[in-house]
């Protein structure tokens, strides 16, 4: 019997209690050799003894998480004992004694170069890097080599988000946008559909608590009447299949929770009128060379019964998405007045639309058609072959690559492209090659002339026109969506701007001479600082375009050929760049910003994006160029703040005792009224006392929007405001409005 400082933990039951999950994880594991077995039953011995005297922050033993990595794995992935092994000891490397050149001399050199990807990068960057970022990158630096990496990573993610509840709230926070911005998408481009649902709603299970309760509430109580109109719609289907003889599996499936939530928002309407709540699967075990045939035959069946609507099938069977999806789609009305979703696969497809990646390796031998996931990690590898490319811009351009659609365009002689939705003339010929698209200047869409910013549609036939004098300049970043275009464009930029920089370092050198001043990188640097300039390119390049007057260096204090820029005493409240306020002992780990109160001197400001007021749960980030902002945690920036910039990220909370107005934007949707405006600032001003700064409405066919500013002095008199307005007939929704993501807020 041991104590962990507050219960006795009985450690035999413990040991019992861990091998009883090892053996689940052996039975999870199919189609292994007595060879592979070992090699399991090994890397188990090694992880458990490894991790021995390590707990995690629930306090049970730190063994059980590579465990359940591994169970991921096998059982939701459906990868081989090879990838259990490196499951099991992802961890070791990075958090004990074990080596790199340990897990080579026992298990050889392909599970080292997978444990190599999976172990994060030591913490040693300077202040304008990305912790998260470097690792993202490191992590898909070895897509290519082995891309085991990247769905270990996935099922490690995973178990972390399902025992997130242990952790800290800010931390929960942090892993839950990281996950929501990163993680998910790239589950979803990996074809690995249930995993991204998963992520997704357990990432709003943290970062928007609220919303998530109501729908997982209303999902429950409408439950029994969803499986009665189930059981209804499908048996006449499921009659006439028998009839024709096909052996077959229907399956209903309820949307995610954060689907629902994203389509209440771009639908802009409650829970009850989402109607495509749940959609119905009809899986069929048929020879490869009759799915495509026997999909369409089914799909006859079900439209002899219900009626389709023909702008919502989707026929993924003779053209997959880029990530290897086969599917027929199809959304049809029933009895009851209802839209329907129904998707007709094969037991293959199927696999593949579960596990993603994994199962399309394993039906790769008899797949004839190009390997969609190779032409995508060809992609990839474009993205990495840029030297130039920041962490943060290596993550924003592969960010757009995990593109949820794609449009299917034909080259002259009829060669078939895939584009993200929203590609234009320039993505199309940046697709064929850089060169191409570096002198583009313009195209023949379906032998119709069309300029630069034209957006492709479906089917389009395109003949790219050049010109030797046409070069990329910055406007050209506007009308491009793919990551290949963007990361292209910035590299001719980059080549470009680096030629104007050299022009300005001959410049300065010849100032130097004139001044008698070193050219030192000591002396270089503190110019950049003097003029609050970021990069020594960036400097040349202002200097040869005259934007630095270098008249200054006559001002400036020079002593034996140094520069001497004597450091300003700081006031008591100052804004501060982000390299001041890091380097001023700020710990963004520890420091708590207390609303109300002064923090170590520095300003801090409410983000005008998301206007927090007391009550609402708040963090501060460390700007640039303008001190402390800060944001609510369900900001429209919070995502990209907290998931890619987490180590600029304070804590934050209001003062108890705090009492004053700031303001709340609201909107409101409704019917319009004659009276409504008057009846709304009535309620504002006479009944709550509360002060307007500003009341906007418009009308359209009927229904009105407004948008209003008020001062309150924290939530609780906002949702008193808001429960008001809910009840005057004719409004039929009232929320919080945030203005839009401003770049100001992020600089």
């Amino acid at each position: 019997m041991q104590y962990d400082g507050h219960t006795p933990i009985d450690l035999e039951q413990e040991r019992i209690e861990i091998l009883n999950a090892f053996k689940g994880l052996l039975r999870a594991t199919k189609d292994r050799s007595r060879d592979e077995t070992k090699l399991i039953r090994k890397a188990f011995d090694i992880a458990l003894e490894a991790h021995k005297d390590m707990r995690r922050k629930s306090g049970e033993p730190y063994i059980y998480h590579p465990i359940s990595v591994a169970r991921i794995c096998a059982e939701e992935m459906g990868l081989e004992p090879t990838a259990i092994v490196c499951a099991l000891l992802h961890d070791t490397v990075e958090d004990t004694h074990i080596t790199l050149q340990d897990i080579e001399d026992i298990f050889g050199v392909t599970v080292r170069k997978i444990i190599d990807g999976l172990t994060k990068i030591p913490e040693v960057f300077d202040e304008n890097t990305s912790i998260q970022a470097e690792n993202f990158r490191k992590m898909i630096l070895t897509i290519s080599d082995d891309f085991r990496v990247v769905l270990v990573k996935l099922a490690d993610r995973l178990h972390n988000m399902r025992t997130l509840s242990s952790m800290k709230p800010e931390k929960q926070l942090k892993i839950a946008s990281e996950t929501k911005f990163l993680y998910a998408p790239l589950a979803h481009r990996l074809g690995l559909y249930p995993i991204k649902s998963e992520l997704e709603d357990l990432s709003m299970k943290y970062c928007e608590p609220e919303v998530y309760q109501q729908i997982e509430g209303k999902l429950k109580s409408t439950q029994d009447v969803r499986n009665r109109f189930i059981r209804r719609f499908v048996a006449p289907i499921r009659t006439e299949l028998q009839h024709q003889g096909y052996d077959f599996d229907i399956k209903a499936r309820t949307k995610s929770i954060s689907s629902i939530w994203r389509k209440m928002q771009t639908k802009d309407v409650p829970f009850e009128e989402v109607f495509d709540v749940f959609a119905l699967r009809i899986i069929l075990n048929t020879p490869h060379e009759r799915e495509k045939s026997d999909c369409w035959r089914v799909y006859s069946v079900v439209t002899d019964f219900y009626q389709p609507s023909p702008e919502r099938l989707r026929d993924w069977v003779s053209t997959p998405r880029a990530n290897g999806y086969e599917s027929l789609h199809t959304t049809v009305m029933s009895p009851q007045g209802r839209w329907v979703e129904v998707q007709i696969r094969s037991k293959r497809m199927d696999d593949i639309a579960e596990h993603g990646l994994a199962a399309h390796y394993k039906y790769k031998e008899s797949n004839s058609e190009t390997n969609k996931f190779d032409r995508w990690i060809a992609e990839i590898r474009d993205l990495l072959d840029n030297p130039d490319s920041s962490a943060l811009d290596f993550v924003n351009d592969f960010k757009l690559n995990l593109f949820n659609d794609e449009i299917y365009v034909f080259t002259p002689k009829g060669e078939l492209r895939v584009l993200p939705t929203g590609s234009t003339i320039l993505d199309f010929a940046y697709d064929i090659h850089t060169q191409i698209g570096n002198k583009c200047i313009g195209a023949k869409v379906n032998n119709r002339l069309v300029p630069l910013s034209y957006e492709l549609q479906n089917g389009d036939q395109l003949e790219i026109l050049t010109s030797n004098k046409q070069k990329p300049n910055d406007e050209w970043l506007r009308f491009v969506v793919s990551a290949k275009a963007k990361q292209r464009i910035k590299q001719a930029l980059n080549e470009a701007h680096k030629l104007v920089a050299a022009d300005g370092k001959e410049i300065l050198e010849r100032k130097f001479k004139q001044h008698n001043i070193r050219n030192t990188p000591e002396n270089i640097r503190a110019l950049e600082k003097h003029f609050h300039i970021d990069t020594t390119t960036n400097f040349y390049y202002k200097i040869a375009k005259g934007k630095i007057d270098l008249a200054q260096l006559r001002e400036l204090n020079v002593v034996a050929g140094n520069i001497i820029l004597e450091r300003k005493i700081r006031s008591k409240k100052i804004k501060g760049s982000e390299e001041d306020l890091l380097n001023e002992g700020i710990n963004t780990d520890t420091d708590t910003i207390i609303i109300g109160e002064d923090f170590k001197g520095f300003d801090y400001t409410l983000a005008k994006c998301c206007s927090p007021i007391p009550g609402d749960s708040i963090f501060g980030f460390i700007t640039i160029s303008s001190g402390i902002k800060i944001h609510r945690f369900n900001c429209p920036n919070a995502v990209h703040l907290l998931s890619k910039l987490a180590y600029r990220c304070l804590k934050a909370r209001w003062q108890n005792n705090a009492l004053v107005e700031r303001v709340a934007a609201i909107r409101i949707i409704g019917i319009d009224q004659i009276g409504l405006v008057n009846r709304l600032t009535e309620i504002i001003s006479k009944q709550n006392n509360i002060n307007m700064k500003s009341i906007s409405f418009e009308t359209n066919d009927g229904v009105f929007e407004g948008r209003i500013k008020v001062l309150v002095f924290d939530t609780a008199q906002l949702e008193q405001l808001t429960r008001k307005f809910e009840q005057v007939e004719g409004v039929k929704s009232v929320t919080r409005w945030d203005a839009a993501v401003d770049s100001e807020e992020l600089s």
